[in-house]
């Protein structure tokens, strides 16, 4: 998909059109890399996921690998340009995001038991 988005970035000619697909993957990558650490240091997780993550910290290294995809498809899809590169890149991507969401859904059906006080 970020290929597809850097592909029309080029043709509508405009770095600018870059920079509005950049910076809002660059910010998300960065808030999931954020719940990430912070489920994997301190056992806290969204409120909306407290009810489904049992394993807070396999959870938390699934946001992780995730951040990380999300950074490596903005990377091979808006900044590099070369398209033998472009195609195999957003490709490892997705699969590496696919990798991080399989984690975290182990995150969710682990078996462990949540201790009072973990998550405020």
């Amino acid at each position: 998909m970020i290929a597809l988005l850097g592909a029309w970035a080029r043709h509508r000619g405009g770095e600018t059109v870059k920079l509005y697909l950049a910076v809002p993957l660059g910010l998300l990558a960065l808030l999931v890399a954020a719940s990430g650490v912070a489920a994997i240091t301190r056992g806290w997780v969204l409120p909306m996921s407290r009810r489904h993550v049992r394993a807070p910290w396999i959870y938390g290294w699934g946001q992780l690998v995730m951040a990380f995809a999300l950074c490596w498809q903005l990377i091979f899809g808006l900044v590099i340009n070369d398209p033998g590169a472009q195609a195999p890149g957003t490709l490892i991507g997705s699969v590496i995001l696919l990798t991080g969401i399989v984690i975290m859904m182990v995150g969710q059906l682990a078996g462990g038991s949540w201790k009072r006080g973990r998550t405020p």
